[in-house]
């Protein structure tokens, strides 16, 4: 008991910032509003009046306009998910027929079994899901001890590092491509490693190529993950790491019992960025992986895959038409675990969004 840390001053502060409740407002009638703004009316001149009756028929019209732009970007963005829809679960002798537009006249599974067995869809999944997950993982912990080194701490060359951490976010991963595939294909540390074994380690189609960048906070997309916590750390009261270190935490301490857990919702939304991002890569994987089975190549060679799995021939000719069935049925089934996910934490996703980047700014 004697060496566990009171925390008591961190928690006295974090109850002052907590946001009280507002009063809601008790709801009006339209006959009511109506009424009211009549009395208004009354003890304004004309011009005032004229005014406020442009103002409340611009606020009438705006919702009308607001709910038309919405609507028609919930189209662009959904169309390819409602088109792959209804082409995965039709007969491909049904994308000849004019009078089918969306809605099939026969619905079937077999475009789904085909492709899981042309994927090997489990086996592959669980791959996927073994590598993202790690990758993820590492990619939070240590972009977020990264953040909140820069949100916190002052020390020599933090202007410049930071501008490095921006870089990050506006050279494309293209650019360096070259010699981080060299590094890894004669990997080495300080040539420690071929005084011993006489020759570099060769991790190439190792899931070391993903798990080592995403261990030294260099990722995909790692820039955008180290900004998004500086920012979300910086937009915590000072006051609350004043509190832990007065009560005895180590900065170490601190940055685990106290920041982290008040940072909850922006950890959440950054490990869904992760497992999204590294879940859609294919330029990575490609270029490191030729026989490691993930979603993302699996796709790419899907077209190949089926033509062996239900023709029996890789050089058979089959009509795009027709072939874009089981395509899609495959594009379907491989973002459906992301879609659930995302379903299931969208309340903490939308929070995180809320409070990552857009404060401390």
């Amino acid at each position: 008991m004697a060496d566990m840390v009171n925390t008591s001053g961190a928690s006295a502060v974090l109850g002052k910032f907590k946001k009280k409740p507002k009063l809601k407002e008790p709801k009006m009638t339209r006959k009511e509003r109506n009424e009211r703004f009549k009395k208004r009316l009354e003890n304004l001149t004309p011009e005032e009046q004229a005014y406020l009756k442009r103002k409340r028929a611009l606020e009438g019209v705006w919702p009308v306009v607001r709910a038309i732009l919405v609507f028609s970007l919930c189209f662009i963005i959904l169309y390819p998910l409602i088109f792959m829809v209804s082409t995965a679960f039709r007969p491909r002798a049904e994308m000849n027929d004019p009078t089918i537009m969306w809605i099939p006249k026969t619905l079937i599974l077999s475009n789904i079994t085909d492709c899981i067995k042309a994927m090997d869809f489990w086996n592959t999944l669980g791959n996927t899901v073994v590598l993202n997950i790690g990758c993820a993982l590492l990619s939070v912990v240590t972009c977020a001890i990264t953040g909140y080194g820069f949100a916190r701490f002052k020390f020599k060359g933090k202007g410049i590092l930071f501008g490095i951490v921006i870089l990050m976010i506006l050279v494309p991963a293209q650019i360096i491509n070259i010699p981080q595939f060299l590094y890894f294909r004669y990997w080495d540390i300080f040539g420690i490693i071929e005084a011993v074994r006489g020759e570099p380690i060769n991790l190439i189609n190792s899931p070391w190529t993903m798990y080592l960048p995403a261990l030294t906070a260099n990722g995909i997309r790692a820039g955008l993950f180290i900004f998004l916590f500086r920012q979300s750390f910086r937009g915590l009261p000072k006051e609350l790491e004043d509190a832990a270190y007065l009560d005895g935490c180590s900065p170490l301490r601190t940055f685990v019992q106290i920041m982290v857990p008040n940072a909850a919702s922006v950890f959440l939304t950054v490990f869904l960025f992760a497992i999204v991002w590294y879940w859609n890569d294919y330029y990575v994987s490609t270029t490191f992986f030729t026989d490691n089975k993930t979603i993302a190549l699996a796709l790419k060679n899907l077209n190949d895959s089926l033509r062996l799995t239900i023709f029996g021939n890789g050089n058979v000719s089959v009509s795009p038409r027709e072939l874009i069935v089981w395509l899609e049925a495959g594009c379907l089934i491989s973002i459906t675990p992301i879609l659930v996910l995302y379903v299931v934490l969208q309340k903490y996703f939308t929070e995180g969004i809320a409070h990552s980047g857009l404060t401390g700014m």
